[in-house]
């Protein structure tokens, strides 16, 4: 008999959407339901009391994380999480399957476990599924999950089968483990983009006692029509008198899509992720709180809306916090989000129980998609030309907000021109690469890490990379340090030459290593674990020569000013020097063009952090498991993007002939990127 009580309530005619009702420890669960997640016993961003303000009813909290920060320790003396962070309501504990699978060069997975080294203090631990449900005990959660090997939904079948068949063994021991604790307790459904193995695995474990069962191993790699028909799919095979989760899933129209196809509950960071890029979901579309646009605008966020931020402030002021980098933007933001996530799920359960869930479905899966209508994104204005010191066909620009760039004055075009150099840099090269903990012998090969600096420009990103590596030197130490070799590609350094010059005005050049680069083309640090070299002239006239990298920061000029770097032909050389190596390309750009290019030199493309005005910019993988390998596991562009292409404007190069645009679009079509059961 379930722990949980489980009652369906109703099922939606024309849908497999469903209401139900069913009593945790801590209270009852209506669903469907989102669950925020706090991953380490914190929403990020957001106190107790504002959680509950927006309709959270469950969090989510990180078996993982909660083993090393703070210890089992630390949960027992306060009596588990509810005491511990003040939280009265439910609590889903994530066994860490999948914060393991993310941890690409620390740790390995067999029969007894996974073993892993912890980011804290570089300890080895042991998750069993008898460890994981022991601290999911000590942390007192309401429903417990089992420990499952995740891997990308795009893995071929053998891996698949292998590592679906473990998720059942471990999943009895995990039973086993459970004993006769109060706590629920799910199974995971696995197996990958193989439709008879996840009817296998719904079938097993449809058979053994759980409180209810998720489905994992989604968002991992398969596009957005694949994963609404393998989640379809499974909902058919489980029972229907447990609960159904779907892991990590998603945006808005994903939830949708997916109570649709019977699936209850859903956890995910989106909504507390996007607050920080100052995104907010509406009802008339998504917002970019950054754009100008919003500057002078007096009405909320959504006069639709009434949670505490659109009652209480002005889009302008929110517009203000989050180009000032204030916390407060990102804290009001998640709130609205998470009050859009809350009232969306309270939306659906009522049209269900009235059974109008197909015509809202109707509706909504066209409403949740749209872009900020009102304001369409538009081109900003460029920068007026600063005259105060010149180089060749290059001047230093002062923005608006006091920070200094380098402009090339035939093109107009300005190196970093809405964020401080050193910021984007750091963020979307630096930051997004996970670059310090590449360094770390403990997280990743002991082998030389390479970089390739695509356009060194004024020195923002190899300066960025070197200061990442200083720290990482002085807080840990030589002996846990990767060697580091960082390559620059530059044809013309007027650029790093007129910043040298005023090193007042471009505070990352306060070092020796650039002045060394301009004098010798080369230099060393003094532990002699990073070498920084200038190899000066055409990058692709270097392309098969230069050591083969693990990281490329791809900044040159634009596709407007320097169209001969962005061609399919220079990523197919770049792509096909790397094969053999995992490589990771990240570049600024975003547009349609430069993605199509990457796809068809054989790259596999996901969107990037956001930077400046920019809501994305772009990842590109030499390999399938790229991007479920990252640690942000940035979504590869899917069927969405795929229409958007059908679509645009610069569906194809310039340069291409009548006759040679078929094959090219074969390319795009046919990308193993897009491939789906259909």
């Amino acid at each position: 008999m379930s722990r949980l009580h489980f009652t369906l309530e109703r099922e939606s005619s024309g849908s497999k959407a469903r209401a139900a009702t069913f009593q945790t420890l801590h209270g009852e669960v209506k669903t469907p339901i989102f669950m925020p997640v706090g991953t380490q016993a914190t929403v990020k961003a957001q106190t107790v009391d504002s959680l509950k303000t927006t309709g959270a009813r469950v969090l989510l909290v990180n078996t993982y994380h909660l083993l090393l920060r703070p210890g089992p320790e630390v949960l027992k003396k306060f009596g588990g999480i509810h005491r511990f962070m003040n939280w009265d309501s439910p609590v889903l504990t994530d066994s860490g399957g999948f914060q393991i699978f993310s941890l690409p060069h620390s740790r390995e997975m067999n029969e007894e476990g996974a073993r892993f080294q912890s980011y804290v203090d570089g300890k080895s631990y042991l998750l069993s599924p008898e460890s994981s449900i022991d601290m999911q005990k000590a942390i007192g959660g309401d429903i417990m999950t089992v420990l499952d090997q995740c891997i990308l939904s795009t893995a071929p079948y053998a891996q698949a089968k292998a590592a679906m068949e473990l998720t059942h063994r471990w999943a009895e021991r995990s039973l086993r483990a459970r004993g006769d604790s109060a706590q629920a307790l799910f199974g995971i459904v696995q197996g990958a983009s193989h439709h008879d193995l996840r009817k296998k695995s719904a079938a097993f474990l449809t058979k053994l006692p759980f409180d209810g069962l998720a489905i994992g191993g989604l968002a991992v790699g398969e596009t957005h029509r694949e994963r609404y028909a393998l989640t379809g799919l499974v909902t058919e095979h489980l029972s229907k008198h447990l609960p159904r989760y779907l892991m990590g899933v998603g945006t808005p129209i994903d939830i949708l899509e997916c109570v649709h196809r019977g699936v209850d509950m859903f956890d995910c960071i989106i909504p507390s992720q996007l607050a920080q890029r100052g995104v907010a979901f509406t009802s008339h579309g998504k917002l970019k709180l950054r754009r100008s646009v919003h500057k002078f605008l007096e009405k909320p966020l959504d006069a639709r809306c009434d949670c505490q931020t659109c009652k209480q402030y002005s889009r302008a002021y929110i517009h203000h916090l989050v180009k000032s980098d204030e916390f407060l933007g990102w804290h009001l933001l998640g709130i609205h989000n998470l009050a859009f996530y809350h009232r969306l799920m309270r939306e659906m359960r009522e049209s269900i129980l009235h059974d109008d869930f197909l015509s809202y479905y109707e509706k909504q899966r066209f409403e949740l998609v749209r872009t900020d209508e009102e304001n369409p994104d538009r081109q900003p204005k460029k920068s007026k030309p600063s005259r105060s010191a010149r180089l060749g066909d290059y001047e230093v620009h002062t923005s608006a907000q006091g920070f200094s760039s380098i402009r090339q004055i035939s093109s107009g075009e300005v190196m970093h021109s809405v964020s401080r150099p050193s910021d984007e840099a750091n963020k979307l090269y630096v930051e997004q690469s996970f670059l310090a903990a590449r360094l770390l012998k403990r997280a990743a090969p002991a082998d030389e890490l390479v970089i390739w600096d695509v356009g060194l420009g004024a020195a923002s990103n190899a300066m960025a990379a070197i200061h990442c590596f200083e720290r990482c030197y002085a807080e840990e130490g030589e002996n846990t340090l990767r060697p580091l070799r960082l390559v620059s590609f530059e044809w013309d350094l007027d650029p790093l030459t007129l910043a040298a010059k005023n090193p007042g005005r471009f505070p990352h050049l306060r070092h020796g290593a650039p002045f060394q680069i301009l004098e010798n083309g080369k230099w060393e640090h003094a532990s002699s674990l990073l070498h920084w070299e200038l190899l000066k002239g055409d990058f692709p006239s270097f392309i098969e020569s230069a050591i083969i990298p693990e990281l490329i920061f791809y900044d040159p000029f634009s596709y407007k000013t320097d169209p001969a770097l962005w061609t399919s032909a220079i990523f197919s050389r770049i792509f096909k020097r790397c094969l053999s190596k995992s490589a990771e390309l990240y570049t600024y750009s975003a547009s349609t063009a430069v993605r199509v290019a990457l796809l068809t030199a054989g790259f596999f493309v996901a969107e990037g952090v956001g930077t400046g005005p920019k809501s994305d910019t772009t990842i590109a993988f030499t390999r399938a498991n790229g991007a479920g390998d990252h640690p942000l596991s940035p979504r590869l562009l899917g069927q969405e993007w795929l229409t958007r292409w059908r679509r645009s404007g610069s569906k194809f190069p310039t340069t291409l002939s009548d006759k040679e645009r078929p094959h090219f679009e074969k390319l795009i079509e046919n990308h193993q990127q897009f491939l789906s059961d259909s």
